[in-house]
């Protein structure tokens, strides 16, 4: 519980939390369209820019294993979600297969929020964990296509090729091959930019998403009572396994908590691109409900701080 109190007192945290509070008492609080898309670059950019340092200092003997497990992560949770989305959501394949690409994709917001949450558990994050960011975003809206099994010309192809070029990708593989070729000392010279404010930015961008989140609560009732229990039983079932692999593959136990908060985390921003050229006749009011509105904020309050005692946990038993 004092995990969970912790995880919830904090700037990021309660910044969401204050969206959502204006959206229910009708501020008029808004951040310019431009703004959001200059804040979502800047976070992806740095995110980059700090893994590739990271990756500059790791060693290829100690990425293999936690890349490996991670591609395993990649095509495993995209394929429990549909099934369960399928099965006990009684949802169309399309549409299951559409929320299965978002969850078996990962949310960089919420990698941001486990990264803060294990410093305030004390713990400490693996530094290629960035790396595996970019790693995870991709296999899981592969697996989610092709389960749709499209015969639309061209769709599963130019949605592959949304998900390769698009910002997220490009900005995180971009940033980590800077920050990679240029390592720790030549960075430091814009460390002032792109480390020191990095909190005040996700801050803001957080404050943004907890108004984007509440708005879509209305669209509950469209999603119905199977499939809110579904967006908070996956980041369980997808989290717990994520940690269960990261530790198996070497990982500490404060990275294998991250890996598990990305493996329980659905995209909002990559998958929603991809989903929409190659499954146009999917509902954005099932995807979209799920991964911002129940799964985003079920994993900021329970899932996080859940994942990280269980870490810890099995992390002794492995001992």
């Amino acid at each position: 519980m004092d995990l969970v109190l912790n995880n919830l007192i904090s700037p990021v945290v309660l910044s969401f939390a204050l969206g959502m509070i204006a959206r229910a008492v009708r501020s008029d609080l808004e951040i310019p369209s431009a703004v959001y898309q200059a804040l979502s670059i800047y976070l992806l950019f740095a995110i980059g820019l700090k893994g590739g340092v990271a990756l500059s200092n790791t060693s290829i003997a100690e990425l293999a294993s936690p890349v490996v497990a991670t591609l395993f992560l990649g095509l495993l949770t995209p394929m429990i979600a549909f099934y369960l989305l399928s099965g006990f959501g009684k949802i169309s394949r399309i549409d299951a297969a559409a929320t299965a690409a978002h969850y078996g994709s990962v949310s960089a917001v919420t990698f941001l929020a486990a990264l803060e949450a294990i410093k305030i558990a004390g713990l400490t994050g693996d530094g290629y964990l960035p790396a595996l960011v970019a790693i995870l975003e991709i296999p899981g809206i592969i697996v989610g296509l092709l389960l749709a099994r499209q015969n639309r010309a061209g769709g599963i192809k130019s949605a592959l090729h949304e998900v390769l070029t698009g910002k997220s990708i490009f900005l995180l593989i971009g940033g980590m091959a800077i920050g990679a070729l240029c390592g720790a000392e030549k960075i430091e010279s814009v460390a002032p930019f792109f480390i020191v404010p990095f909190k005040g930015v996700l801050c803001l961008f957080l404050l943004e998403l907890g108004i984007v989140a509440a708005s879509r609560l209305s669209d509950m009732r469209q999603a119905g009572w199977r499939l809110i229990i579904i967006g908070c039983v996956l980041p369980c079932i997808n989290g717990l396994l994520g940690c269960t692999a990261g530790l198996l593959a070497g990982m500490s136990p404060g990275g294998a908590a991250v890996l598990g908060a990305m493996s329980g985390s659905a995209s909002y921003i990559a998958a929603p691109a991809a989903v929409r050229i190659a499954l146009p006749k999917a509902s954005p009011g099932i995807y979209l409900t799920l991964s911002l509105g129940v799964t985003f904020p079920f994993n900021l309050t329970i899932g996080i701080p859940m994942l990280i005692k269980y870490s810890e946990y099995l992390n002794r038993l492995l001992s």
